[in-house]
């Protein structure tokens, strides 16, 4: 990866150009970790909506056992949330050039982790479920965190319903008649086009790369999530090197 791209997309000097990069690349990060992950442990990590709602059903039914694996779940999600802005907010105070590379190292760690031990984590318990849901969930909600600190909540990555909802709320506006005269102080109602096809080629990468990170894990196993983390590596790489001549020199 060229070294002037690496830093439009994880530096710490921001553009709509590389947000946009940026989220498009995650959501098929995403969409590969989800749908691969999915065959690994039997969940989908990414889906807290589905998580909470399943909760929420076990108590009603009085399964009350059940609820647990999905509180260790949302938990999960949460403290991989709350490390990436912990992570995001130290290295701004510190004007640091990784201050968005830095939680994308970490992911990157984690995957390759999950990829080498994933099998030997299946098998260890963790907060109400195993290990590797709690890795997984926790990427989640770290890579996540992230891209909406970026972009001002403007992106996500594992959001998928948002995204959707979005689209029809831009579709709408397409499709909408203005009529052939407005009143005083009445506008045009127009779709953004530029952000309808920011959205759809967003949802477009997640389903790349679900199918990826299913046909993946189906022939390589736990080792499918390896080209990912070095995918994210090569994505962060540069602004943490950046950081590392800085401080020596």
């Amino acid at each position: 990866m060229p070294i002037h791209y690496a830093r439009k997309l994880t530096g710490s000097k921001r553009s709509p150009d590389g947000n946009r990069h940026l989220g498009v690349l995650l959501c098929f990060v995403a969409g590969a970790i989800n749908a691969g992950g999915f065959l690994a442990v039997r969940q989908y990590t990414s889906h807290m909506t589905g998580i909470v709602s399943d909760m929420a059903d076990n108590l009603a039914l009085g399964a009350y056992r059940l609820v647990l694996p999905g509180l260790g779940a949302l938990l999960s999600f949460l403290a991989g949330a709350a490390c990436s802005a912990i992570m995001v907010n130290y290295a701004r105070r510190r004007r640091m050039h990784g201050e968005y590379a830095l939680p994308l190292l970490l992911e990157a760690l984690l995957l390759l982790g999950f990829g080498v031990l994933g099998a030997q984590l299946a098998d260890i318990a963790g907060l109400f479920v195993p290990l590797t849901v709690m890795t997984l969930c926790f990427i989640m909600g770290l890579q996540n965190a992230l891209i909406t600190k970026i972009s001002k909540a403007e992106i996500r990555t594992t959001h998928i319903t948002g995204i959707v909802t979005d689209i029809g709320i831009e579709l709408g506006k397409l499709a909408y008649w203005n009529g052939r005269e407005l009143q005083p102080g009445q506008h045009r109602v127009q779709a953004n086009g530029e952000r309808l096809w920011l959205l759809v080629t967003l949802v477009s990468a997640f389903f790349a790369g679900g199918v990826s990170g299913a046909l993946g894990f189906q022939t390589m196993g736990y080792t499918a999530t390896v080209p990912l983390a070095l995918l994210l590596v090569a994505m962060a790489i540069v602004p943490a090197l950046d950081d590392l001549v800085a401080r020596q020199g």
